[in-house]
């Protein structure tokens, strides 16, 4: 499932292929015939997103919310629309650019004050300018949960994924099955930092990058990872390589249905060094 910089990408390119113009909107798989009729010819005022969600203002016709869930994707185009392949849900196009929006988990008209409730059940956005980080830790320092499962969970951080929450929890030396409340306020706020720094990279490089300067493959003369998921990575389906800071053994596990990844010589339960 793409990670909430994904989402955030995707509204900027949309926001600069389509912003302020008239678009041409249909539904080539039929499945949204009715919803794009009532975008169609409508001018794209604006993109918005929070955590995987996302959400395009189509100027008087409310908000077309949509979320890509494990197996959506956009995909941009240059020049006149050519002929549709495959199922294409949503087909956004102007004479010069076109969008066309394949197996997305959701994809409906909502009214200003659905998109508003969207909103209040999702936790604060790293990405977003006005997001809280007290908001989540409010949640954070009083659970027993792990600290790894709190991190997927939408309702106390959005658009944190798999990858961003191994490699967090790496880079800050955090054991992924510490409690919540077990962490200290200094330990939360690196990691929120951290994280909005690092989803801001994947925002401008389209891409899952984690691994400091000195650790990187040129630095280490080691071979650069090769992975569809992007670029190099601590632990991140690592499990069972030779860790880059201590050379010990990645462990892999499932956690909240998801696999996790750590080292457990750079990641020790109890109170982080990092």
């Amino acid at each position: 499932m793409p990670e909430g910089h994904t989402i955030h990408r995707l509204a900027a390119d949309l926001g600069e292929r389509f912003g302020g113009r008239t678009v041409r909107a249909y539904s080539p798989q039929g499945k949204f015939s009715d919803g794009a009729a009532l975008l169609d010819g409508r001018v794209l005022r604006g993109a918005d997103a929070h955590g995987k969600h996302l959400f395009l203002d189509f100027d008087a016709a409310g908000w077309t919310h949509i979320h890509l869930g494990l197996y959506g994707t956009f995909r941009f185009g240059t020049g006149p629309a050519p002929a549709p392949v495959g199922q294409v849900r949503l087909r956004l196009a102007t004479p010069d650019a076109y969008a066309d929006l394949r197996g997305p988990t959701r994809c409906q008209l909502i009214t200003a004050e659905e998109k508003a409730a969207v909103h209040g059940r999702l936790g604060p956005d790293p990405l977003r300018a006005a997001s809280d980080p007290d908001a989540a830790w409010a949640r954070v320092s009083r659970s027993r949960t792990s600290i790894a499962a709190l991190l997927l969970d939408q309702k106390i951080v959005a658009g944190v994924g798999n990858v961003y929450r191994a490699e967090v929890l790496f880079r800050h030396g955090i054991d992924p099955y510490r409690a919540g409340r077990d962490l200290s306020r200094r330990e939360w706020d690196a990691v929120w930092t951290d994280l909005a720094a690092l989803m801001r990279t994947g925002v401008r490089s389209n891409r899952i990058d984690t691994v400091r300067p000195e650790h990187m493959p040129e630095a280490m003369g080691r071979a650069p990872r090769v992975d569809d998921h992007g670029g190099e990575v601590y632990v991140y389906r690592r499990a069972a390589m030779g860790c880059h800071v201590c050379g010990g053994e990645i462990r892999t596990a499932v956690l909240a249905a998801r696999n996790l990844f750590w080292c457990p010589h750079c990641q020790p339960l109890g109170p982080s060094a990092a």
